[in-house]
């Protein structure tokens, strides 16, 4: 058996080299860079595509405390992905396992203390981190460096936000961890400040450094043309989305003629400023129309962009609710709606499904034996999907959350299983999307564009890690999902123009708080 060797290049990492297990790790410039620019720094939130080594950098962040006679710290955001870094910390830190903590809520108040006292490194859950540290059960006393996994979701209340509050009172190092930040300047300068970041170090898949690791990805854009069938459901829905359309740019809450160009977000806080209306009757009346045309739009949105299960097992559960508003009532009544939901059922009855159900099977087809994962908007969606991938003769398995009735235990079964072959195809909900650990995958599917840049990003993430992958994603002609896919991909190039502009005000501004603290 040959013996693995370390590429004497590492020996660069100082202090932090000799508490490292670096036999047969790759040198990466880019990793000690990054590291090298961390210690210059302090504080930084570091920018690295999915699969390029962020927990490694992790790792020489840690053992550079450790090195000093500190203690260290990695949060991640949920348990499993907890339990994966402290899979590969026991591995890669040269310090006795009994010295690193696994923490998550799972252990016993009466535990935890004693263990949170002993390590010299803890992988926790944020949420138990700072119940601790509130209730006087953990100090970060001793603490030389904390590492915020998927740091994104640093914001407003999140757990993670007290952690680094209480770390830059103590002057602890934090080190925020992420693929893709957002492509929000506020969001980007809540992040910054929610971890107190001093820097930020980010790379693209095209940067010089980070090419040459990066596995090429094929993106396949598949446009799908509406059946009749669809096109006479969406019909159905229309004028009676309009009508309320209408009645509400008639009170002046709305500006729209064309109700498919209404983002969901105004949609969304178009309730909340009606919700505000202190004149009761103008209140109820917009209420009303709210109400109907928000439960109308998401149908509209499912049998075009989703399928015909999707938007039936909607519209079923709005018929079955035991307490229904008056507006609910007037619309489950609605010609519209009772049209739709007929020719609805037809057409299960009749086997039929949407046009990206074929485009799924069509690119399975020629990927047989291959692993592959489908992310779908809605859990609805993924029964769908798996029932009819399966009905033609490919094991399939959903990835679905704790909302489904799925346990901790059997997500990690499904995971397990893929990962042994057991099954060829992944059906996920947004879960599958952060924190997993499934190496190998040849291909992604997107069953429709999502205009969200973090995720995006996550979703490709999930192949092309140790070969090249294909992306797929479908596209129904004529919907919101070419209006998604062109937004998805002005936001990802948007994020990254302004990641680079909040980092060059950070440079500024702690450049003349220097240079003031030396006069």
């Amino acid at each position: 058996m040959t013996k693995m060797t370390t590429d004497d290049r590492w020996a660069q990492l100082g202090n932090a080299y000799n508490l490292i297990n670096l036999d047969g790790i790759e040198f990466r410039d880019y990793q000690l860079n990054i590291i090298r620019s961390i210690g210059s720094n302090g504080n930084t939130l570091v920018v690295l595509p999915t699969g390029l080594g962020k927990t490694f950098i992790a790792t020489a962040v840690m053992a550079s405390a450790l090195a000093s006679g500190k203690r260290a710290m990695l949060l991640a955001p949920t348990k499993p992905l907890s339990e994966q870094h402290y899979s590969v910390l026991t591995k890669l830190l040269k310090i006795p396992q009994d010295e690193i903590l696994l923490l998550t809520g799972s252990i016993g108040k009466k535990n935890r203390g004693s263990l949170e006292g002993k390590a010299r490194v803890i992988i926790a859950t944020p949420q138990t981190v700072a119940n601790d540290l509130k209730n006087s059960m953990m100090l970060l006393d001793g603490f030389g460096a904390v590492v915020f996994d998927e740091c994104h979701r640093a914001v407003g209340k999140y757990a993670y936000t007290y952690i680094a509050n209480e770390c830059g009172i103590r002057e602890i190092l934090v080190v925020g961890l992420t693929a893709s930040p957002g492509a929000k300047k506020e969001k980007i300068n809540a992040l910054v400040d929610a971890l107190g970041i001093r820097h930020i170090d980010a790379r693209l898949s095209t940067d010089h450094d980070v090419m040459q690791y990066v596995m090429p990805k094929y993106v396949h854009i598949v446009n799908v043309n509406l059946s009749d069938r669809i096109k006479e459901i969406a019909a159905a829905l229309k004028p009676e989305i309009e009508s309320n359309v209408h009645t509400l740019n008639g009170m002046g809450l709305l500006r729209f003629r064309n109700f498919e160009f209404i983002p969901k977000g105004r949609l969304i806080d178009l309730g909340n400023q009606i919700g505000k209306i202190h004149a009761a009757n103008y209140r109820m009346g917009a209420m009303y129309a709210y109400s109907k045309l928000l439960n109308l739009v998401h149908s509209y949105d499912l049998i075009l962009c989703e399928g015909i299960y999707p938007f039936s097992s909607y519209v079923e559960s709005l018929y079955s609710r035991d307490k229904k508003s008056r507006s609910l009532e007037s619309l489950l009544k609605s010609r519209a709606m009772l049209l739709a939901r007929n020719s609805a059922s037809i057409a299960l009855k009749n086997g039929e499904e949407h046009p990206k159900v074929l485009a799924v099977l069509d690119v399975l087809s020629g990927y047989k034996g291959k692993k592959v994962m489908i992310f779908a908007q809605y859990r609805s969606t993924v029964k769908m999907l798996v029932e009819l991938i399966s009905n033609n003769g490919i094991k399939a398995m959903p990835f679905v959350g704790k909302r489904e009735g799925v346990t901790q235990e059997q997500q990690k079964k499904t995971l397990s299983d893929f990962r042994n072959g057991e099954f060829d195809v992944l059906v996920a909900s947004s879960i599958g999307e952060e924190g997993i650990d499934i190496p190998g995958v040849d291909v992604v599917i997107f069953y429709e564009p999502i205009p969200n840049e973090v995720r995006n990003i996550q979703r490709r993430g999930r192949t092309g890690r140790f070969d090249s992958g294909d992306i797929y994603i479908l596209v129904a002609s004529g919907t919101k999902d070419q209006i998604y896919l062109r937004i998805s991909e002005q936001r990802e190039t948007k994020m990254m123009n302004l990641i680079h502009s909040v980092n060059e005000k950070l440079q500024r501004h702690f450049s003349v708080l220097g240079q003031s603290r030396l006069k």
